[in-house]
């Protein structure tokens, strides 16, 4: 969802040499600003962050464990680019191929982890295409693990950004390891290429990318007083320069703009009747929890309003939509969400069926 217009601040945002760029509130998932955001083209070694995210995933299942050890193939052991110096042959722990992988932006990391997960890096892509389906990033689509050039691998800006916030939301845990500035492997010490981690203690993250062809590319990611931001910027001309782009979006949005919770997960809403049910009565909220992102000033302005379905007749599941949630704007709707019950409702009794039947009747 992007900022609706009555909520957008009066202040521009930069303007910037680059061939894509976009600026979210990783909360919300509600877009500040972009240009040519869905623009297909090469993600170079950003295409990682869908190698971490698998690879984190695989864990969190109970597949693969930090302790694994991973044989180092061949195949690996040769990908050229950015690598962290694994020994062909060589057996080395999941925890430090992704530590290559996300601090070196090692490809043969990405390799090794991809051969050991899915068994070919081909497979493993599959992988990659079948998760991006699943998270609809409709626009990107993966040939291989490291985000080497390939005419059938590719992404925009939009999908790595939501990729980004995705993986941060579930993973808060793996997403601390982007903030760490350098690794050491086989004796040899490589520094993250993020440049952002020693320009501003509030950024801890994210990805660096660059090929010939893709130009260079940056995700970041920023958070200060509860708000956290992601900046993407895609195909610019130089590391500085996009370490440079990414500090600008950072800022400007939060210059211009605050993000803030308006109802939790489990938060009650409104209750709603209930007829012909085992109890009277149930609580409505809403599947997830409501951030905004407003321009500064803006917060008061806005308010919401329900409207619940009825009549409420049982049994009702625990999915079911019940009502919805108008997000408004001096008045005017900007945003709807749907209404669950707080917990299923069975069937009632023989007397309340045979009550709440006539109290529908006498409507």
């Amino acid at each position: 969802m992007v900022v609706p217009e009555e909520l957008k601040s009066t202040i521009p945002p930069p303007q910037l040499n680059a061939t894509s760029w976009i600026l979210r509130d990783q909360k919300s998932g509600w877009t500040i600003a972009s240009d040519n955001a869905e623009l297909r083209i090469e993600p170079a070694s950003l295409s990682k962050l869908m190698t971490a995210f698998i690879v984190f995933e695989e864990m969190h299942n109970g597949n693969l464990l930090e302790t694994d050890l991973v044989r180092i193939s061949e195949k690996a052991w040769k990908t050229e680019g950015s690598r962290m110096f694994v020994k062909v042959n060589s057996k080395v722990s999941v925890e430090d191929l992704i530590k290559g992988l996300i601090v070196q932006s090692g490809n043969d990391a990405a390799v090794a982890l991809a051969e050991h997960i899915a068994g070919s890096e081909e497979g493993f892509s599959e992988l990659m295409n079948q998760s991006a389906k699943k998270l609809g990033l409709n626009g990107s689509q993966f040939r291989n693990s490291t985000g080497l050039p390939h005419e059938e691998h590719f992404s925009t800006a939009r999908d790595l950004t939501e990729l980004t916030r995705v993986l941060i939301d579930r993973f808060p845990e793996k997403y601390q390891l982007y903030s760490i500035k350098s690794f050491t492997y086989n004796k040899i010490n490589q520094p993250n290429r993020n440049l952002l981690l020693w320009r501003d203690d509030a950024v801890d993250g994210v990805k660096t990318g660059h090929t010939k062809s893709a130009g260079y590319c940056l995700v970041g990611s920023a958070e200060k007083q509860g708000m956290r931001l992601i900046a993407t910027v895609m195909g610019t001309d130089s590391k500085n320069y996009r370490a440079e782009a990414v500090h600008k979006l950072l800022n400007y949005g939060f210059a211009a703009y605050e993000g803030f919770l308006l109802y939790q997960k489990d938060q009650k809403v409104a209750s709603a009747d209930v007829y012909k049910g085992d109890i009277s009565s149930v609580d409505a909220h809403l599947r997830n929890p409501l951030y905004v992102t407003v321009a500064k000033g803006r917060a008061k302005q806005m308010g919401a309003s329900v409207e619940l379905s009825t009549p409420l007749v049982a049994p009702i599941d625990e999915n079911q939509t019940i009502g919805r949630l108008s997000l408004k704007f001096e008045g005017n709707e900007i945003g709807e969400y749907p209404l669950v019950p707080s917990k299923a409702v069975l069937a009632g009794g023989w007397f309340t069926n045979m009550f709440d039947s006539v109290r529908l009747l006498v409507q």
